[in-house]
């Protein structure tokens, strides 16, 4: 069942060539303008449980209409694209793939029974304007023994769609509360030993094409740091530079924080070799530890804009749209 407008609380009609938003009614969302799918969120699918069910974005285009996402790459087929994720909760995996064991054959992961998942419980809030849609979503954290350890309450903007500066904006908000009867503590793998493997939270995949030493995109981030080497450490944000193939466009991925957040500025997990990602870590060198009933919030946002912005540009428009 596909629906245009329709949702459980708020609903609103765009004008004709503007923002479109299709509530696929069970299974996932569409945002489009000018007819142009800028995102998909999908928030269930049949993910193999080896690969952490949980809602994702996925595609993301920019205006230019280039996808700047990957989603279930044969190298980590649980990459999703755009999503919130934690590969250490208390020896439970909420990311995918092999769990991080200091001193396993390998590189150190190793496959377990421990994989859970985010489970879509329902929507508070969905507004459509016709410049913006909002939703506020509730998840459950289910381990793959079946027991409910999370509540996540995730509300999510898109807005800013500027076709003149051909750039738009997700934000991305969560509150994450302990509903156990003991601890939480959420980690890394470099929490445990594993050097630049610090990877918690609100997570990227970039297009194969921005991956590669030689061939891949580039890295700024605020205070003039530059590449790889930014790799660990703090910086209000973070922007990944890539080029397409086929259409050979560039586009610029601006990855923000607000400055309320308890970590800000955050850890950066980035890559460009093997593969583009980015995220700003919740437990890069450190676990962070609820208490039951106790919570943590976190705000985001991704900028996507084609074109290549250096970082006056990013600067200004980030003084100019504060988060």
């Amino acid at each position: 069942m596909s629906t245009t407008f329709e949702a459980p609380i708020v609903a609103a009609e765009a004008p004709t060539g503007g923002l479109t938003v299709t509530h696929e009614i069970g299974t996932a969302i569409d945002v489009s303008y000018d007819g142009l799918q800028l995102a998909r969120y999908v928030y269930e699918s049949p993910i193999a449980q080896r690969e952490c069910p949980m809602p994702y974005f996925h595609p993301l285009r920019s205006l230019g209409g280039d996808v700047v996402t990957h989603n279930r790459p044969h190298d980590h087929r649980w990459h999703k694209g755009l999503s919130m994720t934690a590969s250490h909760v208390s020896e439970q995996n909420f990311w995918g793939g092999g769990s991080y064991r200091p001193g396993a054959p390998g590189v150190g992961y190793v496959d377990l029974p421990n994989v859970g998942t985010l489970k879509h419980r329902g929507f508070d809030v969905f507004e459509v304007t016709p410049t913006s849609l909002r939703f506020v979503e509730d998840i459950d954290w289910i381990t793959q023994a079946g027991e409910h350890w999370v509540d996540e309450t995730r509300t999510v903007v898109v807005r800013d769609i500027d076709p003149a500066s051909a750039s738009w904006a997700i934000e991305f908000g969560t509150t994450v509360t302990n509903v156990r009867d003991r601890e939480l503590r959420f980690g890394s793998p470099t929490v445990f030993g594993r050097p630049e493997a610090g990877y918690a939270g609100f997570f990227w995949r970039g297009p194969r094409e921005f991956g590669g030493e030689y061939t891949g995109g580039d890295i700024l981030a605020a205070g003039g740091l530059r590449g790889p080497e930014i790799m660990g450490q703090r910086a209000d944000w973070l922007a990944f530079i890539g080029k397409h193939d086929g259409s050979e466009n560039s586009s610029t991925m601006i990855f923000d924080q607000d400055p309320g957040n308890p970590d800000a500025p955050a850890h950066w997990f980035v890559r460009k070799a093997p593969y583009a990602v980015v995220n700003p870590s919740l437990a890069f060198y450190d676990e962070l530890v609820l208490q039951p009933g106790e919570s943590f919030t976190r705000r985001y946002r991704m900028i996507i804009v084609t074109g290549r912005w250096d970082e006056p540009r990013i600067q200004g428009y980030l003084d100019g749209h504060p988060l």
